[in-house]
């Protein structure tokens, strides 16, 4: 078996150290994976004569052609000036594989690693906003060259001290070497970077911009880019979701005649008895909710408590009702990956399982990170007599105003499906969420749900008209998303 078959039937995870004879007739040896696509590429952290390196190996159908965009995406970084870290070797490997060794930056962290220790994401925190004007930075200079990076995220820049790397030479196209893109190409790209951020940070476009203007001076149009961005978005939300009913690097997924299972691939091995027979974590257990159509029950796992509901068939008639279409489960699992995407708080979903027979849905369950905080109704009490102070009120106007730039209705605003935590607002119970594009089915949502959750207090409470004042109104809602 050559090394390349070796690979392409290795899965996920290659036996380790693994030794890559090189064309100059050296070794390298493969310390760790780093990134595996399996049957197409894999990441490694090697060792070449002592030398610490990076290794990405290509074993697809395709590889020499993806080994080969690879190189000349470096390459054209490299002309341009752009710090990318240095190409050291490339080749064949036996069976067809070809793989590129770059320079291994061993104090590099990326800026979504950063981003995810920043103390505050909010829009226009100061130190949000300097890590997104250092990777705009990067992002002018390469149009200012005529360069574009196609998957514009925060973990293709790599920072190493003070200097700012761009990785993923395969996304790297030259459309016009040593010349400025058009205002037209630029504005498509930026979308890209743009959409990827939280929506709340659409109004502060142009005062991001600053400091990509600063590297390539281009008249840009602010409501073509909106409008750009917006569909990019849209674009990679739909491939989100899809990816969530599919097996993939992020989730694992298999589907026979009686069962469909969904799982966070990375939550796999954790979940494994709970997928494997969810019943049996409600056996003797405490309940949180015991009704006819849901069971809801915590259960603890080796990482911690997680949270089952249970989507019950009643009888014949409840069964004749929904065998036909996809479950609450698949409809819950695809709502809360939803708002993870837009970055609303849910509890992070885990698994979907459904049991069926051949196409035909029966019992199904969704599997959550168990939330521990207090409802709504609880914290603020239910005779609302108190209005939120300014922190709180903040806090708790968010997950609306996120809601509302998404035009997203959740269809059930008790105030016992909204939790309290450190701070925050949680949304729970997405069996009714839907998102609208339709003007009149989403004014007319939005407006149930703006009135269901004001009724949760007395009417003449100063809960209740704070609300009143507070909440937007559908007719001023303007769509971000």
């Amino acid at each position: 078996m050559t090394l390349t078959s070796e690979l392409q039937r290795a899965g996920r995870a290659p036996a380790l150290p693994l030794q890559v004879p090189l064309a100059d007739g050296t070794k390298l040896l493969v310390e760790q994976w780093l990134r595996v696509l399996p049957g197409k590429r894999l990441v490694a952290k090697a060792t070449q004569n002592e030398r610490t390196v990076l290794l990405k190996v290509f074993i697809a159908a395709g590889a020499a052609r993806h080994c080969l965009r690879e190189r000349e995406g470096i390459q054209a970084l490299t002309q341009q000036n752009i710090s990318t870290p240095v190409l050291l070797g490339e080749g064949e490997i036996e069976g067809g594989g070809r793989y590129l060794i770059s320079e291994f930056l061993s104090e590099a962290v990326s800026l979504q690693q950063h981003w995810d220790a920043l103390p505050s994401r909010q829009p226009g925190a100061t130190q949000a906003a300097n890590l997104l004007g250092q990777a705009l930075a990067i992002i002018g200079e390469m149009h200012a060259k005529g360069l574009v990076q196609t998957d514009l995220h925060l973990g293709n820049f790599l920072q190493q001290q003070d200097r700012v790397y761009m990785i993923d030479g395969d996304a790297v196209e030259s459309l016009s070497p040593g010349q400025p893109l058009t205002a037209e190409q630029a504005q498509q790209n930026l979308a890209i970077f743009f959409a990827q951020l939280p929506v709340e940070w659409d109004e502060l476009t142009e005062l991001l911009l600053i400091s990509y203007l600063q590297h390539n001076p281009l008249a840009l149009n602010p409501d073509k880019l909106s409008d750009s961005i917006i569909a990019v978005r849209e674009r990679r939300q739909t491939d989100y979701l899809g990816k969530s009913l599919r097996d993939c690097t992020q989730f694992s997924v298999k589907s026979t005649w009686g069962r469909f299972t969904a799982v966070v691939r990375m939550q796999a091995d954790r979940l494994n008895a709970l997928v494997t027979d969810p019943d049996q974590y409600f056996i003797a257990q405490p309940l949180l909710k015991d009704g006819g159509s849901s069971t809801v029950v915590r259960a603890e796992t080796s990482d911690g408590p997680v949270v089952i509901k249970r989507y019950n068939i009643k009888g014949l008639g409840h069964w004749l009702k929904r065998f036909w279409r996809p479950s609450r489960a698949w409809h819950s699992w695809l709502a809360a990956h939803r708002l993870q995407f837009l970055g609303i708080a849910t509890p992070s979903p885990l698994a979907m399982i459904e049991r069926r027979f051949g196409p035909l849905r029966r019992e199904a369950w969704l599997v959550t990170e168990y939330c521990g905080g207090e409802n709504l109704l609880m914290h603020f009490g239910p005779l609302g007599d108190q209005a939120p102070d300014e922190d709180t009120g903040r806090a708790l106007l968010r997950p609306f105003e996120q809601l509302v730039a998404a035009r997203i209705s959740h269809g059930d605003f008790k105030a016992t499906n909204l939790l309290w935590l450190q701070g925050e607002v949680i949304l729970i119970d997405l069996d009714a969420m839907q998102q609208h594009y339709n003007e009149t089915s989403w004014r007319q949502a939005w407006s149930r749900d703006r009135a269901r959750f004001i009724r949760n207090w007395p009417a003449d409470s100063p809960m209740a008209r704070w609300l009143e004042a507070q909440l937007p109104e559908y007719g001023t809602v303007i769509r971000q998303s």
